[in-house]
């Protein structure tokens, strides 16, 4: 049987139209104080405006009742099924520009500080600044060597994480993480959840240790933690699946990955919305689909922050109409998954969703919230199901059938 990715991508054609995606990290909420959500409670005036004039809905990420993490959201929202799973450790890489090769088994990593007991005293190190971060991996990375014949190249991030890629023959990403997740807990071993992987293990597990006697003495970080243990999967470019040229604009590595990983030229631009919709418009006429990443509502829903995020939110439609004004063909704004403050972390709720094309069918909704999108005329869809949207009001497939 066809998969709906396959069809679309045999029905694709190319124009010179114009498709933007704008991803605002953690977009759902929870009502809070006065019964309303953080979106419901924002004075949002732009987004409410291409409400009226445009289509909404709300998009199941994964299906009812799924929490899924930025990763499976994203790639959900470009087209690809839950039957493309990606791990966090290779996402991260290619946010840092790691070459990664076929084979090469990546992971997320804290720098962190153990104490008496093997407990996990500090998982962030007291969240040292990255260039001290920078100066302890580069001792690592010159005292570490190979171990059995496997190399490990590690990659700064932001503060205290890092990224580490082992290379060498007969690995296997099938690890769990050498990460206890909360402080007070003891330090722990990865271990192989398939036989195949108990050699790759047992690297992972001799670097963990070589790293703590390096790092002996040191008063702020004496070891470190790796999770999401995972390798770059073969997965198609959307220039192959859908004859797009696609850019990303994202200040987070992570979403830069995940953009490299479906074949997106990543752009430089500052954090602010701002800064990233006036680089939309200055690559305007190099690229016909962008994926544009919003993430500070996301951050302030983390922090339990009702207030923040609603000022995050409103910040974000005081610089919408730069987008606005390049007149995209189709421009659809929602979220990778729901934050609510309330919880303080991503949600199963769905995600609102505004999708505005001249060829589009407006409904009856006037403002962009979580409840006024459940009666718009787009219902309640798969998120997987957006992108052909997209590409239908962007007129890029052709008839299926006769």
């Amino acid at each position: 049987m066809t998969s709906r990715m396959e069809l679309l991508s045999s029905l694709a054609v190319e124009n010179l139209t114009k498709m933007v995606l704008l991803v605002v990290d953690g977009l759902g909420g929870l009502p809070g104080p006065k019964g309303l959500t953080e979106l419901e409670s924002a004075r949002t005036p732009h987004l409410d405006e291409l409400a009226a004039r445009g289509e909404t809905g709300l998009l199941e990420m994964m299906g009812p009742g799924v929490t899924v993490g930025s990763g499976p959201g994203h790639l959900a929202l470009f087209g690809y099924g839950p039957d493309c799973p990606v791990g966090r450790g290779v996402i991260e890489a290619l946010g840092v520009e790691a070459p990664v090769a076929p084979g090469d088994v990546c992971a997320r990593g804290n720098l962190c500080r153990i104490g008496e007991r093997e407990i996990v005293v500090d998982r962030r190190a007291g969240r040292i600044s990255t260039e001290r971060s920078r100066r302890v991996l580069e001792r690592l990375q010159r005292e570490m060597g190979p171990i059995d014949g496997v190399s490990v190249a590690l990659h700064p991030a932001e503060d205290h994480r890092f990224v580490a890629v082992f290379s060498g023959p007969d690995l296997d990403f099938r690890l769990s993480d050498a990460d206890p997740q909360k402080e007070g807990r003891a330090f722990r071993e990865c271990r192989p959840l398939v036989p195949q992987a108990s050699f790759t293990a047992s690297v992972v597990n001799a670097f963990l240790a070589r790293t703590r006697e390096i790092l002996d003495g040191d008063p702020e970080v004496s070891g470190c933690l790796l999770r999401g243990f995972s390798t770059r999967p073969d997965l198609p470019t959307l220039e192959e699946l859908y004859k797009t040229r696609s850019a990303a604009l994202a200040a987070y590595p992570m979403y830069r990955g995940l953009a490299r990983l479906v074949g997106m030229e990543v752009l430089e631009a500052g954090p602010r919305p701002k800064d990233l919709f006036h680089a939309v418009q200055a690559y305007w006429d190099d690229y016909d689909f962008f994926f544009i990443h919003v993430k500070t509502p996301h951050l302030r829903g983390e922090d339990g922050d009702f207030a923040g995020k609603v000022r995050a939110l409103e910040a974000f439609d005081e610089d919408l109409p730069i987008l606005v004004d390049l007149q995209p063909t189709v421009l659809a704004v929602t979220g990778d998954h729901s934050t609510p403050s309330l919880l303080r972390g991503h949600s199963w709720h769905p995600v609102p969703l505004l999708f505005f094309s001249p060829y589009g069918r407006p409904d009856d909704v006037i403002s962009f919230g979580e409840r006024v999108c459940a009666r718009g005329g787009l219902g309640r869809m798969d998120a997987s199901g957006l992108m052909g949207l997209m590409l239908a009001h962007a007129l890029r497939l052709m008839k299926y059938g006769a």
